[in-house]
Parts: structure tokens; sequence; C-alpha cells
């Protein structure tokens, strides 16, 4: 076990409850990306794995706690963005015309998943 370790699992695990709070508060998933916090779960993943097998300490319910935070950020990124997707096709074409136009504008020719800023 490693006291900077442990500091950086805490700094890191302080950051996802605002993450998780701001999407339950604005309920939108926006500036998000699905493919980073999947990374991220991985790589928690594999900490708790390493710890289990090589050095078993309670560091390693640090990691699992981190990776569930992320994991549930990544919950909310698919719930959301589904609600997002059917309201968006609830209010008709004119909103995918005018995301057409959006990205048009600013030549943006990224895929719409929450990886790219806006």
């Amino acid at each position: 076990m490693s006291i900077f370790e442990a500091i950086m699992l805490l700094c890191f695990g302080v950051s996802w409850p605002f993450s998780i709070a701001k999407s339950l508060r604005t309920k939108t998933v926006r500036g998000k990306c699905p493919v980073f916090m999947t990374i991220v779960c991985v790589g928690y993943m594999s900490g708790v794995i390493h710890k289990i097998i090589y050095s078993l300490d309670w560091i390693t319910a640090l990691y699992a706690v981190n990776m569930i935070l992320v994991a549930f950020d990544l919950y909310l990124y698919i719930h959301y963005s589904k609600r997002e997707t059917i309201e968006a096709i609830a209010v008709g074409s004119s909103s995918a015309s005018q995301l057409s136009l959006d990205r048009a504008s600013t030549n943006d020719t990224s895929p719409a998943h929450g990886c790219q800023p806006k």
C-alpha cells in the first residue's frame, strides 16, 4: 500500500459525485464521453483485480468505490441519452433539421456521442 496511491484514488473519487450530481440535477449528458467513462471503469476494474491477486488491502475498496461511481455515471449517460433521443423524436424533424444546420454551420463531422466539445 502506498499513501500516494490512496491520495490519488481519493482525489479522483471526489470528482465523480459532482459529475453524477450534475447529471441528476440537469437530466442531460451534454459534454460527457461514454468512451472515456468506459476506459476509466476498465482501469479501476484492473486496479481491483490487481489488488485482489497481488496485494489485498483497504485501498482495494477505494478502487471499487471509484469504479462503482464511474459505472453509475455511465448508466446515467445511457439513461439520459436515450431520453434525449426520444424527446428529440417527439419534437419532430424540425429539431433534427436544426441539429443538421448547427453541425453544418460549424463543419462538425464528429459523431454525436458526447466526446467532442460543443
